[in-house]
């Protein structure tokens, strides 16, 4: 038996070789490269200390992009999570269409993000955007939306929402489709109603469907990329940027690689503990069934 398993054992190296080469070597390689001053492509490396994480405290592009992280995470994650609920709750019950509504509702992940950003763009570009074309017909001054920051901001965090709240809709409908019958049974019996039994039944055991749902659209949320590359660009100048799109704004626009490291490593943290945060306060509201 030991022999047999030391040859299993063996499957795993490909694994765990890929995951040294692609994960494990360039974290570690941009902590080093965060300590120094670099253009990202020269062999020309200074090594500098902390000077990259002293001036990103510094920066106030930088933070803006944090900020608006911390709105496409936080606000993505509200969004999906409540109507994926809703969604799951809806397709739970039996009606005609049900399979339908499941299907529309979760189309929109099998789009990559760069290129719902690039449909959106057209429907929101000034010069013959869709929604312009639109407005036109009833006679309004057609609207440079993508120039003005608020509505990019919101532009892209209920773009994401809509693009993934088919992932938290088919999370929910398993934790839905997980509770025993017998629960809702008794609560009729003891003359509870449709909400009382929704607080006291249905949220309860829906804290792991809630705890996965919301971790996994948080961290997406908080490293959101393609949808802003694709659809402002981080535009106008840096207003929309995420702290993503910044960090290959400095990387390959302005030539800053240790910053960007510096920057990237900083992200990497903050998201890890929020994660952890997450995780610790769903485990301390999970009851068994």
């Amino acid at each position: 038996m030991k022999k047999r398993n030391r040859q299993m054992n063996l499957f795993y190296i490909p694994a765990v070789a890929l995951m040294a080469l692609f994960v494990v070597y360039p974290f570690f390689r941009a902590i080093l490269i965060s300590f120094c001053k670099w253009n990202g492509y020269s062999e020309n490396i200074r090594f500098v200390g902390l000077d990259n994480y002293i001036y990103m405290m510094t920066d106030r592009k930088f933070w803006n992009a944090f900020g608006n992280t911390l709105l496409y995470g936080f606000g993505s994650t509200f969004l999906q999570n409540v109507f994926g609920l809703a969604f799951a709750l809806l397709v739970n019950s039996r009606f005609k269409g049900n399979k339908i509504v499941r299907t529309v509702v979760y189309m929109p992940i099998m789009i990559s993000s760069l290129i719902m950003g690039y449909i959106m763009y057209y429907f929101l570009v000034f010069d013959n955007g869709v929604l312009n074309d639109i407005i036109g017909w009833f006679g309004k001054e057609p609207q440079n939306w993508l120039g003005n920051p608020v509505v990019g901001r919101v532009a892209i965090t209920l773009i994401n929402s809509w693009q993934y709240v088919g992932n938290s809709m088919i999370i929910y409908l398993a934790g839905l489709q997980n509770i025993p019958q017998m629960y809702y049974e008794a609560a009729t019996i003891d003359g509870a109603g449709k909400w009382a039994s929704f607080k006291r039944i249905t949220m309860p055991l829906l804290v792991p469907s809630i705890s996965s749902a919301v971790i996994l659209n948080l961290i997406g949320g908080l490293k959101l990329y393609d949808l802003v590359v694709s659809l402002t660009n981080g535009g106008p100048g840096y207003t929309t940027h995420s702290v993503m799109s910044y960090i290959s704004n400095q990387y390959f626009t302005q030539e800053k690689a240790g910053y960007s490291a510096a920057i990237g490593i900083f992200i990497f943290l903050f998201i890890v503990l929020v994660s952890a945060v997450g995780n610790h306060y769903f485990a301390g509201k999970e009851v068994d069934m």
